[in-house]
């Protein structure tokens, strides 16, 4: 690489990151058109720290092994549970994950993987993402929500809620 090529890649990068620090996580701008299923928002939605989150990586999903089990953060996974696991981002952390035409704004739940993958999608969320193997997703940190064991968990429809619960049928 030449030395006036390198100078114009640091000034383009460094350009891009003082334009991105410009526009605040929760501005429409930011937010774009996120499609498919959100994380439940809360009044104290807080942005969230700044944490280096590489905008691609590859992602692994993980279930069936694991249901009924507690994550690193609380709550009890479930196959309706949409959530992801990073090793170093807080738990309640919101992370709008793209693959192929699919977009979805899910928190961190739990730790890890502890393999090569950057990311570990719950099965809930590799289910709405059309992900069914190891693959590349891109990724953005869009805020934060307070963690809670329900984080994560499916709504539940208007008919279940007034069964208590129970699904009706």
């Amino acid at each position: 690489m030449t030395p006036m090529s390198k100078k114009s890649t640091i000034l383009l990068a460094l350009t891009a990151a003082v334009m991105a620090a410009a526009i605040p996580a929760n501005s429409a701008l930011a937010a774009g058109s996120a499609g498919g299923a959100s994380a439940p928002a809360s009044p104290t939605t807080t942005p969230a720290k700044r944490t280096a989150v590489r905008p691609s990586g590859i992602a692994t999903w993980f279930g069936p092994g694991f249901y009924g089990q507690k994550t690193a953060c609380g709550q009890t996974l479930t196959p309706g549970v949409i959530g992801v696991a990073n090793r170093t981002l807080p738990c309640g952390t919101l992370v709008r994950v793209t693959y192929s035409s699919h977009t979805l704004t899910i928190p961190v739940l739990d730790r890890g993987p502890y393999s090569f993958a950057d990311w570990d999608l719950t099965a809930g969320a590799a289910s709405a993402l059309g992900i069914t193997e190891t693959v590349r997703i891109r990724t953005r940190v869009v805020g934060r929500a307070p963690n809670s064991p329900a984080l994560g968990a499916p709504v539940l429809a208007p008919t279940a809620i007034l069964a208590g619960g129970a699904q009706a049928g």
